[in-house]
């Protein structure tokens, strides 16, 4: 019942391990300090320094110098890929970005909640898939378990908690179907 003290008994407690903190603690120093005072052209030294914590990148992935990666062990990037500025990569689970991908500024990656049934506010996570050639539009939100398909577009400022069908434009709060698109490019980059 709420209100009870036995709903509010539980206290939270995080289930991240103290390595996990103490990554995050150093990779915040790097952060702040070295990776988002770097020049804007300088992706090959951000590169560097997301790959020294663990992120899998290709060499032409491109990260912007104020978007925001929480945990970098947790992210991979396709080839041409892109997280624009000031984009919120909160990735407490895997965020797995396939080639050719933008997501495009002050949108916000979100992997992680807190479970609203328990009374310890359990962390609750999962990953974030966005396939070959999809679009995050510009403040566009993207939660916890959504695959965003191959070539959609998410609409600016929509809100996704559930999986995008490869080939489709959705938009609004929920995000909902608005079209769908031609799958023409995808031919044109097999030729090449």
């Amino acid at each position: 019942m709420i209100g009870s003290k036995d709903f509010y008994s539980g206290t939270y407690r995080s289930e991240l391990s103290f390595r996990n903190k103490l990554g995050r603690l150093a990779w915040g120093f790097v952060w702040s300090s070295f990776f988002r005072l770097s020049p804007r052209p300088f992706f090959g030294w951000r590169r560097f320094l997301l790959k020294v914590f663990g992120a899998k990148l290709a060499p032409t992935a491109a990260v912007y110098p104020s978007a925001r990666i929480w945990a970098p062990w947790n992210l991979a990037m396709g080839e041409r890929s892109v997280l624009g500025d000031y984009v919120d990569c909160y990735s407490v689970d895997r965020v797995l970005i396939e080639a050719d991908v933008t997501v495009s500024q002050y949108a916000y990656l979100c992997c992680a909640s807190h479970d609203i049934e328990s009374p310890n506010r359990d962390l609750a996570h999962q990953p974030i898939y966005l396939k070959r050639g999809s679009w995050v539009f510009a403040g566009a939100f993207v939660g916890m378990g959504v695959t965003v398909g191959e070539g959609a577009v998410v609409a600016a400022r929509s809100v996704v908690v559930k999986d995008v069908a490869s080939f489709t434009v959705v938009g609004g709060n929920p995000a909902k179907l608005i079209k769908e698109r031609k799958a023409e490019w995808v031919d044109r980059e097999a030729e090449r």
